[in-house]
């Protein structure tokens, strides 16, 4: 009956066959290593930042007046409401550190190549709404650093001529931070860019499962050619839509399906993340006052600037490179072209091979001085912006951009290594 039942809804919606398309038998490559654990990290805490979420959105009252005495309310006399609340907070460091590794996993291994230049464009529409997303909901707690660093965030898009004050208007919806802007900002935070953000990652998974997962060797899977049938130029093109077959066997070289084999992989990372995660929850949930800053434990007032302001930790490194600049304008240009720059990667790079492993000694040098550059800029971004932070800030930001035009320049005629045939 059981039987009948299930077979009488697959004909109807084929649940099933798409799950063995795009999951259970997804062809993915043999060879994948550690840092292919980060995406499905990355779609672990996106679950749980909109679970918590909605939880914590029943306890919440998004105005300037009941804000910050509500988050009081969820930490101290709804049941588990700190928990929730931590998971909340840490989840959201935990995040970027995640889409930051992934990120770098994809520019090691040059996953934004051909033929992945559109998959790569999504990641970085989700990261993009991601920080829009982590701004907003920064400022829900109307603490201290929340109201103050809110001030400071909008009042870069006043430097844009024409159109600043007007556009710093429209966002704040007042002519201060106020409530209104509390509002609106809780409406996207917890409404419209969630539902943004699960549309774009709907899109990249479907993006990646067109043209394959790439590899830590960053060459195409190949059909098998046992020498009986010689493979055509078609055959050389692995096609994820269905798989080669003979005598109804699959032989798809250098591949293997993806559950069991990734699934269990993937759960030793989860139970690492989880072990990680829950030490921070439980024992340093501020995370050393980058988690969650001391100001932000004092309610919001306009009458009293904070001594230091700075925004969260996972924006420093371009709050660094905006205020480098000693120009409000052209550093806000450049704080944009930051992330401008990442998105024109599969353009910048005009090298043909993708892994950093037959690349040139030079890519592996920049890669890292990039690496260097960007953790510095966070660094920098986080201290107070006297003279000698300052000077570091500028040289790291012209090596961060020394990056990608290096690697306009070199990638074209790049001595790169031997491929190999097949996946090791």
């Amino acid at each position: 009956m059981f039987k009948n039942l299930m077979d009488w809804l697959e004909y109807r919606m084929p649940f099933k066959e798409k799950m063995d398309l795009h999951v259970t038998q997804y062809p993915a490559p043999k060879n994948f290593n550690f840092w292919y654990f980060f995406g499905s990290l990355a779609m672990l805490i996106l679950v749980n930042q909109i679970l918590t979420g909605i939880w914590l959105t029943m306890n919440y009252v998004p105005t300037a007046e009941g804000a910050f005495a509500s988050i009081e309310y969820i930490m101290r006399d709804v049941d588990y409401g700190w928990l929730l609340r931590y998971m909340h907070s840490t989840g959201a460091s935990a995040f970027f550190i995640v889409v930051y590794l992934h990120m770098l996993r994809g520019m090691m291994y040059g996953s934004y190549q051909k033929p992945r230049e559109l998959l790569w464009i999504f990641g970085m529409l989700i990261f993009l709404v991601l920080m829009a997303e982590a701004f907003m909901g920064y400022m829900l707690p109307w603490g201290q650093m929340s109201f103050w660093g809110a001030q400071v965030i909008i009042s870069i898009f006043g430097v844009i001529p024409g159109i600043g004050d007007d556009l710093t208007l429209w966002i704040r919806g007042d002519y201060v931070i106020s409530g209104a802007t509390l509002n609106r900002f809780f409406a996207l935070h917890v409404i419209a860019l969630p539902l943004v953000l699960v549309i774009l990652v709907f899109l990249h998974l479907m993006a990646l499962h067109e043209v394959g997962s790439n590899n830590p060797d960053g060459i195409e899977i190949k059909r098998d050619n046992d020498g009986s049938v010689e493979q055509t130029e078609a055959d050389k093109k692995f096609t994820f839509h269905q798989y080669y077959t003979k005598g109804g066997k699959k032989i798809i070289v250098d591949a293997i399906p993806f559950h069991p084999y990734y699934t269990v992989k993937d759960l030793v990372g989860v139970a690492g993340f989880l072990l990680v995660f829950a030490w921070f929850i439980f024992f340093m949930p501020e995370g050393g006052g980058y988690f969650l800053e001391a100001p932000n434990f004092e309610a919001a007032n306009p009458m009293k600037t904070p001594d230091h302001i700075a925004p969260v930790w996972y924006f420093t490194p371009f709050y660094a490179i905006l205020r480098a600049v000693p120009d409000q304008l052209l550093g806000a240009v450049f704080m944009f072209l930051a992330i401008i720059a990442l998105a024109l990667l599969p353009w910048i790079d005009r090298g043909t091979v993708r892994s950093i492993r037959y690349r040139c000694g030079m890519h592996k040098v920049n890669l890292i001085i990039f690496c260097v550059s960007f953790v510095a800029l966070g660094v920098l971004g986080v201290l107070p912006a006297t003279e000698t932070y300052t000077i570091l800030a500028r040289i790291f930001s012209f090596t961060y951009f020394g990056f990608f035009i290096l690697l306009w320049f070199y990638s074209k005629n790049e001595n790169t290594k031997p491929l190999p045939e097949r996946l090791s």
